[in-house]
């Protein structure tokens, strides 16, 4: 596709001969690319209302108008819009939303400057960067909580609003070469947040979360506040970062305690601190580690590390320690299933729910049945009691009788074993002993 035709108007200055002389060289296609890329992900409206769907409609107009005003330098963001998104500890974590333009420019220069910078970021660093995933870095949590008896469990308090603008500009100068790059950068670094009161609020610190091109500048920030200091004045201490989602490994109690200490001195010199409640020691406490300690587990990427009783290739049974889908995720899925009200969609066919609730059982069991699938498996288990409810109040013949209802779900669970997600998870080891 082109980018031509729409409003050709621009500030640009024009050459001797009349014709319209650019600013900066920014190619029409990695406009095209930023777009295809930003319509893939979705994601809902800013500040001015404008959804995918609707930028999509005037299309080439839109896309020609934004890379005109990018190659002229008068392309301006619009302020992001402030969506509040409920934590579980019964607080908000706020999200910057920039309009589908914005979104596309971000993009675009992402697509420019990621690759180089990418290169040179610490092989722990997992969150948000092309070829890695939360799955490997809780498997290399698990290998090092093996290999070292103590964790530095780091919680960085409120780190994307609080990211140092200067310390982060001389980043980005020393790594994005395009002076049209480095100039939009800042602008959305100053871009201010619209209150979902309609308050437009200024911004002298951090990237918003929601922002195509916040994750990159927050893990180059944290490439020289944390990554690389570490691995000059830490060597022996291994780690696992994904985005601001921290654990350190030592191996001893000492060793942990200097090492956080030297720590909040080097956070606080880059403006950041460290949550005083959430950041704490771990004892990875197992069937051969016996000492005594008031923390002996941790949360890390929605699974929880504690001791475990465990099987070896061998069959015998021994306690480890390793990682399970973690209690808040477990609540939020419960909170999940029970706005559904599956007991009284009776409107509905069995066949019907199942394709309502397949999608979001089956994105929870590709993640958090990775590692250590059992909590998982008696937590999906439950769901067959509200669809027992819903038989129950669905068919006259099963009223009022539970046992009843659990049989004739049985039968449809043998009859259609793969009908719901969490029955070919939760009872396909059982079916395969059974054909043996």
């Amino acid at each position: 596709m082109t980018l031509s035709g729409g409003d050709r108007r621009t500030t640009a200055m024009r050459d001797d001969s009349g014709v319209d002389a650019k600013s900066f060289e920014i190619p029409k296609r990695l406009i095209w690319e930023a777009w295809k890329r930003v319509a893939a992900n979705q994601g809902g409206p800013g500040v001015d209302r404008e959804s995918i769907e609707i930028f999509r409609n005037r299309l080439a107009r839109n896309l020609y108008a934004l890379w005109n005003r990018m190659s002229s330098g008068s392309y301006f963001p619009q302020p992001v819009k402030e969506v509040l998104i409920p934590k579980g500890d019964g607080q908000s974590r706020p999200l910057g939303i920039p309009t589908v333009t914005d979104r596309v420019a971000q993009m675009a220069v992402k697509l420019m400057v990621e690759p180089r910078i990418d290169a040179m970021f610490h092989s722990s660093s997992f969150g948000y960067r092309p070829n890695k995933s939360a799955h490997q870095a809780v498997m290399q949590v698990r290998k090092n909580c093996w290999r070292y008896a103590w964790v530095v469990d780091i919680d960085l308090k409120s780190f994307f609003d609080t990211i140092d603008h200067g310390l982060l500009t001389r980043a980005v100068e020393k790594h994005v070469a395009e002076p049209w790059a480095r100039l939009y950068i800042r602008r959305w670094l100053e871009s201010p947040v619209r209150k979902q009161t309609g308050e437009i609020v200024a911004r002298d610190r951090g990237t918003p979360q929601g922002g195509v091109i916040s994750p990159l500048l927050a893990n180059l920030f944290l490439h020289y506040a944390f990554d690389r200091w570490v691995q000059t004045e830490y060597p022996e201490v291994p780690f696992e970062r994904y985005a601001d989602d921290v654990v350190c490994h030592c191996r001893t109690k000492q060793q942990a305690e200097k090492f956080l200490s030297a720590l909040r001195e080097r956070l606080t010199a880059c403006g950041l601190s460290l949550h005083p409640e959430k950041t704490r020691l771990v004892y990875c406490k197992d069937g051969r580690r016996r000492e005594e300690h008031l923390h002996t587990k941790f949360d890390f990427l929605g699974f929880s590390f504690h001791a475990r009783t465990m099987q070896d290739r061998e069959g015998k049974l021994f306690t480890g320690f390793g990682p399970a889908v973690s209690q808040k995720a477990l609540t939020r899925m419960s909170q999940a299933i029970r706005s559904m009200s599956l007991n009284r969609s009776t409107s509905l066919t069995l066949r019907e729910l199942a394709r309502r609730l397949n999608p979001m059982v089956r994105g929870w069991v590709n993640y958090y049945g990775a590692f250590y699938p059992e909590p998982l498996k008696r937590f999906l288990i439950r769901i067959d009691l509200r669809l027992g409810g819903w038989a129950r109040n669905k068919y006259k013949r099963l009223r009022g009788h539970k046992r009843r209802s659990w049989a004739w779900l049985k039968r449809c669970r043998e009859s259609l074993p793969q009908l719901f997600a969490h029955w070919d998870f939760c009872f396909e080891e059982r079916r395969t002993r059974g054909a043996v």
